[in-house]
């Protein structure tokens, strides 16, 4: 089972559009030039959303079968992780389905979204049979009711089949979507308590994402930067592309 990137790339999330920025990659031709840019400047990870013909969120295995190809012979160095994010379009059956379908070498999951209309059964057999293939998942927790709920799935006994993998994400829900490296805390102190082995990750949203991701990297956790989150680098400035943004992260940390 691949481990978690050290530096991932998330070039576009769901939501946002070239209206908020207009590098950011929709189509997949873009994703892939993209996907070579980050992984000149030092990513390793990709995490991938495929949009429709309109440019909205969409969780297709055709399309994504056809993307991780393409990807895989663009950058076959860089790990590839599909996403199951619902943005109040599918269930959690649906989000199941995708994965079995696709079957990806990683994926990233939240937490909630998995759990909305599930019993932690279903979920912990799901996860166990993504285990059995060789599927990596990577946990999404955004707050304290997530690491309830991983709590509870830990002490179910479902997740030892396979190395903990998790994603903390900073400023998601906060004022304004920003984030600050204090924000990461919390779940430290709850993974020390609960599963110090784990190997994980940081996101974070804002103008501080550039020092939140060094913040979380000093304390030995791997990195998800990019346009999904933030446009702004470390001085405040926009950003020409995710690329930059990956350089702004390898300036200041290996300062």
């Amino acid at each position: 089972m691949k481990p978690l990137p050290k530096l991932m790339v998330a070039p576009n999330g769901a939501r946002k559009t070239k209206a908020d920025h207009p590098a950011l990659p929709m189509t997949l031709e873009e994703v892939v030039e993209t996907a070579l840019a980050c992984h000149a400047a030092g990513a390793d990870g990709l995490h991938l959303h495929l949009r429709d013909a309109e440019g909205r969120h969409i969780l297709d295995a055709g399309r994504y079968r056809e993307a991780l190809a393409e990807l895989h012979r663009a950058v076959p160095d860089m790990l590839l992780q599909i996403t199951t994010e619902a943005v109040g379009m599918y269930s959690a059956a649906q989000q199941r389905a995708i994965v079995e379908e696709v079957r990806p070498q990683a994926v990233s999951i939240s937490l909630a979204e998995m759990l909305e209309g599930t019993d932690l059964d279903t979920a912990a057999a799901f996860y166990a049979k993504c285990a059995k293939d060789q599927i990596a998942v990577q946990h999404i927790l955004y707050g304290a009711q997530d690491l309830t709920a991983m709590s509870a799935l830990l002490d179910r006994g479902g997740l030892e089949a396979a190395p903990l993998q998790l994603l903390f994400v900073l400023g998601r829900y906060t004022a304004g979507q920003e984030s600050a490296p204090s924000d990461l805390d919390p779940f430290i102190r709850w993974m020390g308590r609960n599963c110090a082995s784990a190997e994980w990750g940081v996101c974070a949203f804002g103008k501080r994402e550039t020092e939140c991701l060094t913040y979380a990297h000093g304390k030995g956790g791997n990195v998800r930067i990019g346009f999904e989150n933030s446009f702004w680098n470390s001085d405040g400035t926009v950003a020409t592309s995710n690329a930059e943004r990956v350089l702004d992260f390898r300036r200041v940390s290996e300062a």
